[in-house]
């Protein structure tokens, strides 16, 4: 069975060397939909694949960490990077340029860690990231399954490199959240949101 969480933000970037002069030269805002699709199997105790609660945890908080801020390239020039983190509270690094493939194939990395760290607590058993969705306009999305987001012919990404601004960290509920998942630490999901 699969289930389907739909998040939401609104972000800025530029993605360079795109065939679009406006897009490749321009700082440009989307309103991101994100659909997060789980799969599994079973069914927990409550007869869920995986309560939806459980993602405003750690998976929202990732997601929601995008919103309102710019998507900076860690490769596009270094004055025009530290320009956006001078004039923005709001900004994340990624080691890819920020288009929505990109996107796509950060946020299933993100997510899938997520799960990996979850310990479980309501007879969820075999739940599984099936993919993610990112559309960055009404007509058009990316959509990144398992060998998008670990493909190394479209570019490697490191969790480790991807930064969050300060100002992100500190909004979230567990300010350490982004170095727990790095060590990859057992995150406690409560049975009752």
């Amino acid at each position: 069975m699969i289930i389907r969480k739909l998040f939401k933000f609104e972000n800025a970037h530029i993605v360079r060397d795109c065939s679009t002069v406006r897009c490749s030269e321009n700082i440009h805002g989307h309103s991101y939909k994100i659909e997060v699709l789980l799969t599994s199997n079973y069914l927990d105790h409550g007869q869920m694949v995986y309560d939806f609660g459980l993602t405003k945890l750690a998976i929202k908080e990732l997601i929601d960490a995008f919103d309102h801020g710019i998507t900076l390239w860690s490769q596009d020039d270094p004055a025009y990077i530290k320009a956006m983190q001078q004039y923005s509270n709001r900004w994340v690094i990624l080691p890819v340029s920020p288009s929505a493939e990109q996107f796509a194939r950060v946020i299933y990395l993100m997510v899938e860690r997520v799960l990996a760290c979850t310990q479980m607590q309501n007879g969820e058993r075999d739940v599984q990231l099936h993919s993610i969705i990112v559309h960055e306009t009404e007509t058009g999305y990316a959509q990144a399954f398992e060998e998008d987001a670990h493909s190394k012919l479209m570019g490697k990404i490191a969790l480790g490199e991807i930064i969050f601004s300060p100002q992100v960290q500190q909004e979230w509920t567990d300010v350490g959240l982004w170095q727990k998942l790095l060590k990859r630490e057992t995150l406690y999901n409560p049975q009752k949101v």
